[in-house]
């Protein structure tokens, strides 16, 4: 039972790795057939994919939550365990991400009259997300002290989530939603807000409260009933409103008495 955490933490790390491979399917490509002895090249469109992979995200978000608490339930703690959840989060909820953002890129770039002359570097802002990831699991792996309630910068797992609703966002388009990620300027200020988010010192609140009294635990209260609720009035939409919510609350709800970290 002892290696259960570890087990979960490969889960999370196996299912970044479905991720990845299905968002890099999903884009349209050519199948060579026959037709009476004749080569025919025909688009093959790999759209349904992308989505499938948003939603391996969210099941190595559940196996990322599940390692914690199985940990914290055989009282199984190691700085391996620790350095190798955050090598499975870097791909799950750094370099998964980065590979949705990298397709709404090229998605949006080819729809521009010069798609045929567009280059990498209009695409590479995507993989900052995976290098900032990486620099917000680093920094959460050397430092120390801290409130045991509380994350220093956005988790991971959060920016994860979020970038796996966009493909969900595009696919039903509720309210016109979908429709605003074909613009490359929406992509790269949502690049940009996740990036600093992540680094940033803003002190975000841990899904499980420190102390189990409603003046510590209201913020979690509220995003968990307005975020459940939210989803019968506003479909897939309901994701990115409850990462929102979360920013609100954890800049108004209570403060921790010394900088956290993850």
């Amino acid at each position: 039972m002892k290696h259960l955490p570890n087990l979960l933490t490969l889960a999370n790390l196996f299912c970044g790795c479905v991720a990845i491979a299905y968002i890099l399917t999903a884009q349209p490509y050519t199948s060579m057939s026959l037709e009476n002895n004749i080569p025919t090249w025909n688009w093959v469109y790999g759209a349904e994919q992308i989505y499938y992979g948003s939603l391996f995200i969210g099941l190595a978000a559940i196996f990322d939550l599940l390692d914690g608490f199985a940990a914290r339930a055989l009282g199984v703690f190691s700085p391996i365990g620790k350095d190798l959840d955050s090598l499975a989060d870097v791909v799950s909820f750094g370099v998964a991400p980065s590979m949705i953002i990298y397709k709404f890129l090229w998605d949006a770039l080819m729809s521009e009259k010069n798609a045929m002359d567009v280059s990498m570097l209009g695409m590479a802002p995507a993989f900052l997300i995976a290098c900032f990831a990486a620099l917000r699991l680093a920094r959460f792996n050397v430092e120390t002290g801290g409130h045991k309630g509380y994350f220093s910068g956005m988790p991971t797992p959060a920016v994860g989530i979020f970038v796996a609703s966009l493909p969900l966002l595009a696919w039903f388009n509720p309210w016109g939603i979908g429709s605003l990620l074909h613009s490359k300027w929406v992509l790269y200020l949502i690049v940009a807000v996740l990036c600093w988010l992540m680094v940033s010192r803003v002190t975000f609140f841990k899904l499980m409260p420190a102390k189990r009294s409603l003046s510590a635990a209201w913020p979690q209260l509220v995003l968990v009933v307005l975020s459940v609720a939210s989803f019968f009035f506003l479909s897939v939409a309901a994701i990115p409103f409850a990462f929102i919510l979360y920013i609100l609350l954890s800049l108004v709800g209570p403060k921790p008495q010394s900088e956290a970290t993850e």
